[in-house]
């Protein structure tokens, strides 16, 4: 009896050692396969696939062509496409299809199959099946298709040498697979033809890395894990490049330090003013109309001295500059200060408070966008829409951004035939040009209201720099105009576009040299351009009092602002 059981227990100890020894008999046979510096390769990259805690094997969407016209609306019946599903399928179709509401957010109710052939013990039949049943395109097609791409490239390096027989169709789907994804990023960038051939050429890959597997499955795991590394590598860098966006749109919405300290210094100087220590010469000339009137609406000290400085310094007859500066009432002590310290010379600066407009309260549909994007709720911006209001006694006007910079007397610009229109402004319509824009890139024109009333081929034009008839604007009623727009819920749209459709048809195109933009976003603006032109225009987020602005074209700025004020060198501004 002891016999039987010293032979039982003999029997489980090998069958124990069988099981410990065959796997490392088995991995030391295949790394006797590669060369050392392989082997090292292979084993280190394993292990370090193996410890990370947070790679998840990404799961392989297979894909088929579920009924695709049928996607944008086919009648079996009659046998055409509906005009209901051509109105509402066109309009970004690729979107649609890929289960993309209008917004561009995913669609929650799209179903998606997903199949991951790789994971273990999944049988490679079944995925063939899969291939087989029709399942909807998810909206993530792009990025499909590159996984498999990446899986493919994986199987190429990998698998032995003398497989390359093998992995011809693989590699030939690959290179077909790459010139039709191109450089797209998303599922919009591909048109109607190509989401369909994507969809037959990813059939094709799906099943072709199916025959790699099966003819080469100790690679499988190691393709995988290569795929989920790059996977996340590739989700680090797209994180990384939004925290950058994040931050730079935050520099551009903060007050940097050194000008907080400015106007802070300057309010308090001005309220240890006697009250009439506080007024600015030469008032009287603010309500004369045969003067140039330059308004410029800001919150900024130093953007304002910039703009003011420029223009004077360029001026021919500087008397008869005036300067209406509007900012809000917390702004309004610091930038009196600094116009009661640095005189304009002959010209006249004028600087008012928007909160004496009592009018502007009542009119304040602007704030209803529930936007805390500046461009949409601030005042001063919308100020530009109430020029008649604001100026009564005035017949012209023109108004600037208070981050451009004047290079060259604009007396001509004064004397030019607007020819009945309201508003003169240089055109961006042109393209290869700085900047470019088409005005459907900023108005849904399948929208009847606009699509009836506006033509989609005007040209776009910019603000900035703008001249101003205020008594045709008066004539045409133009701020009414502007309500109605407003009314009809288009103040989420920005000012630009409000003004296209206010000013539609109302618009004198001037010269590009009068006005150059670019040069807050833009590295490309032609240096030549920049310097005979008569203003330039620093849009974008980039602004020259920034520590992000951009070093080739902020000496443009800075030589208009006296860094030498003992206010600016206490508050350590410098250029």
């Amino acid at each position: 009896m002891s016999k039987i059981r010293r032979c039982q227990r003999i029997f489980i100890l090998s069958l124990l050692s069988l099981s410990v020894v065959a796997p490392l008999v088995f991995v030391s046979h295949r790394l006797n396969l590669l060369t050392p510096l392989g082997r090292r390769e292979f084993l280190e990259e394993l292990y370090r696939a193996e410890d990370a805690e947070e790679l998840d094997e990404p799961n392989q969407v297979v894909y088929t062509e579920k009924d695709f016209v049928s996607t944008i609306g086919y009648d079996s019946e009659n046998n055409h496409v509906s005009k209901e599903s051509r109105n509402a399928g066109y309009r970004g179709a690729a979107l649609e299809i890929n289960g993309f509401n209008q917004h561009g957010k995913e669609d929650q109710g799209t179903q998606q199959n997903e199949l991951s052939f790789m994971s273990q013990g999944r049988n490679i039949h079944d995925s063939q099946r899969l291939l087989e049943k029709n399942i909807e395109v998810t909206t993530k097609k792009v990025q499909e298709i590159k996984d498999q791409l990446n899986l493919a490239k994986a199987y190429l390096k990998i698998a032995p040498p003398s497989s390359n027989l093998r992995l011809r169709d693989l590699e030939r789907l690959s290179r077909e697979m790459e010139l039709l994804v191109g450089e797209a990023t998303h599922d919009s960038d591909l048109s109607m033809s190509e989401v369909h051939s994507a969809l037959q050429k990813m059939r094709h890959m799906e099943a072709s890395l199916s025959k790699v597997y099966r003819a080469f499955p100790d690679c499988s795991n190691m393709a995988a894990k290569l795929n989920t590394m790059k996977r996340q590598v590739e989700e680090q860098v797209r994180s990384q490049r939004h925290q950058a966006t994040y931050l730079v749109h935050l520099a551009a919405r903060t007050a940097p330090k050194g000008i907080h300290c400015l106007s802070m210094q300057l309010t308090a100087e001005y309220f240890a003013l006697r009250p009439e220590e506080r007024k600015l010469p030469n008032e009287n000339n603010i309500h004369r109309p045969e003067l140039y009137h330059y308004a410029v609406f800001s919150d900024n000290v130093l953007a304002c001295a910039a703009v003011v400085n420029s223009t004077i310094s360029s001026a021919k007859e500087q008397r008869k500059l005036v300067f209406h500066v509007l900012t809000k009432s917390l702004n309004l002590p610091a930038i009196s200060m600094w116009f009661l310290i640095n005189p304009p010379g002959n010209a006249t600066v004028h600087v008012q408070s928007i909160d004496n407009f009592e009018w502007l309260s009542k009119d304040n549909s602007f704030l209803e966008s529930n936007s805390s994007d500046p461009r949409y709720t601030s005042e001063l911006n919308y100020l530009r829409f109430y020029l008649p209001d604001i100026f009564p006694a005035l017949n012209k006007v023109v108004l600037f951004d208070h981050d451009v910079v004047v290079q060259q007397d604009l007396s001509a610009l004064w004397n030019m035939d607007m020819k009945g229109n309201v508003i003169g402004a240089v055109g961006t319509c042109q393209e290869g040009k700085i900047p470019f824009h088409r005005i459907d890139m900023f108005l849904n024109f399948s929208d009847p209201l606009i699509g009836k009333r506006f033509d989609i081929n005007a040209c776009s034009w910019a603000f900035g720099m703008n001249l101003f008839d205020l008594q045709q604007w008066r004539r045409h009623n133009l701020t009414a105009v502007y309500h109605n727009y407003l009314q009809m819920g288009l103040s989420s749209v920005g000012s630009l576009p409000l003004g296209w459709l206010t000013f539609y048809n109302k618009t004198e195109l001037l010269n590009r040299q009068w006005h150059i933009l670019g040069l807050g976003y833009s590295s490309d603006v032609d240096r030549n351009e920049i310097e005979r032109a008569a203003v330039i225009h620093y849009d974008g987020l980039r602004k020259p009092w920034l520590d992000i602005a951009m070093g080739r074209y902020k000496s443009f700025w800075t030589k208009y602002v006296n860094y030498d004020n003992h206010f600016l060198q206490r508050c350590n501004l410098q250029a």
